[in-house]
């Protein structure tokens, strides 16, 4: 069993059928209520469930869109409600304008008069029935620690501030059996790193995690196996820091775990679906915004002239310059005393560039990058090259971003802000090489759907 990762998941694909299956109840009662007698031929009629279908999908987005699939957000009672009312706002708007454009497909104004409410009743009854009952929750996984690398440490200091991963670390196995008692974090030392299997079966350990100061001849080998076919969970601390964060720890992380661990694979296929995928969303969003491009042009040289693209020199695919295009949403000579980061509230910043920034209107030029394969929709943020090489030069491992076409968007884009630092691009660093470890059409898919919330809700833009 992975910890951290299937818990979300899973619980995000239980509330979503529990929220369906509400949805459609209320539907159906709305129906019954508003025209008696009709149950029988309502559930024969395929155009009544396609009616339903198109309601529960854009109630399922607007859920999803007002953060009711994340845990960290509706903790509490009233954020919950609040978060509710406006998930159904937004959707009865998005059904109006559906019904507006496709007449078809409504189920009527009595059965909607009917149906809001009952869809909020059972929405808000459920969820909060689950809260108090703590439904959702489950038990502590019990966590040992064998080693007391530097790594473990901060591990469990992160463990620590977040009760929400159900994780209860047990304490650490020393080495070399020293210090026992001695405590590193809060959990303290408790055994040796020989006695693991006896410790973990008394202390009834459901994962143990390997941060050993020295592998060589320090492993109990024998052990972790006999551990491993008994069930309990045997990991790497990188690995386990991975799986709960989202991100690859650059802290004391070495050459050869990333050698010798699972992913960075990019099968021809895959790189081949992705490539087409880039391309034919890429032309739909074109034409889509084709009217807004006069528009957004227009309003940047009526409030500081031409010219209306800006033309920058990027770091791409394994390495390679190429010009990235934007809407241009700075002063001109923005960088006349030389290179920097775009910072908060930054002075050079024109107010129609605010806008464009907030909204990410100005990006859209970068499309023509994806088009002539300079660029992916998914993927690391391109540098510039006077960054890149600076930031070569003090992060290791930076040029492993450069193994894949740089994105529009990325990980790193909706995990974190704008980066104005060099920890900001440690920890930039760390989600776009997760990315580049896990890449799949479904994480890129999962990425352009998180994207489409920063956008919608304006976050994370300077």
């Amino acid at each position: 069993m992975k910890i951290g990762s299937h818990q979300l998941p899973t619980r995000t694909l239980l509330l979503a059928g529990v929220d369906t299956a509400a949805i459609t109840l209320a539907l159906m009662a709305a129906t019954a209520v508003r025209l008696p007698g009709s149950g029988p031929k309502m559930l024969l009629d395929s155009g009544w469930w396609l009616r339903i279908a198109v309601i529960t999908a854009v109630c399922w987005l607007s859920l999803y869109f007002n953060d009711l699939y994340d845990f960290h957000v509706v903790r509490r009672r009233a954020i919950l409600l609040v978060h509710l009312m406006q998930a159904l706002g937004v959707g009865c708007v998005a059904l109006a304008l559906t019904y507006f454009l496709v007449p078809q497909v409504s189920l009527g104004r009595g059965i909607a008069l009917i149906a809001v409410p009952l869809i909020f009743f059972l929405l808000t009854s459920w969820r909060l029935s689950a809260n108090m009952t703590r439904l959702l929750a489950r038990g502590d996984d019990r966590v040992l620690v064998l080693g007391t690398g530097e790594a473990g440490i901060s591990l469990v200091r992160h463990i620590l501030q977040h009760p929400e991963y159900n994780l209860k670390v047990i304490g650490f196995l020393d080495e070399k059996g020293q210090d026992i008692g001695k405590s590193l974090v809060n959990p303290k030392i408790v055994g040796a790193a020989a006695d693991v299997e006896e410790i973990a079966a008394r202390e009834k350990i459901d994962h143990v995690i390997l941060s050993l100061k020295e592998r060589r001849g320090g492993t109990p080998v024998r052990e972790l196996l006999n551990l491993k076919f008994a069930g309990v969970g045997v990991e790497d601390v990188h690995s386990c820091f991975e799986r709960l964060t989202g991100r690859i720890r650059l802290e004391h992380l070495s050459p050869s775990w990333l050698i010798l661990s699972d992913g960075f694979k990019k099968s021809r296929i895959l790189l081949g679906v992705k490539r087409a995928t880039d391309v034919i969303i890429s032309s739909v969003i074109l034409l889509l915004v084709c009217p807004l491009l006069p528009l957004i042009a227009l309003a940047i040289y009526v409030e500081s002239g031409a010219p209306i693209l800006f033309h920058q020199n990027r770091i791409g695919y394994r390495g390679r310059e190429f010009e990235l295009l934007k809407f241009r949403s700075m002063v001109q000579d923005a960088e006349k005393n030389g290179p920097q980061w775009a910072t908060r509230k930054d002075s050079r910043i024109t107010r129609v560039g605010g806008f464009l920034r907030k909204t990410r209107l100005d990006e859209i030029p970068q499309l023509f990058n994806v088009l002539r394969g300079e660029m992916s929709l998914v993927g690391p943020r391109p540098e510039r090259p006077y960054f890149c090489t600076m930031l070569a030069e003090q992060i290791p491992f930076f040029n492993l971003r450069h193994s894949v076409r740089p994105g529009l968007t990325g990980w790193a884009q909706v995990k974190f802000r704008y980066g104005a630092s060099l920890d900001d691009a440690k920890e930039k660093l760390e989600l776009d090489l997760f990315y580049v470890k896990n890449l799949s059409i479904t994480v890129d898919f999962a990425i352009l759907f998180e994207t489409a919330k920063v956008v919608l809700l304006s976050r994370g833009a300077y």
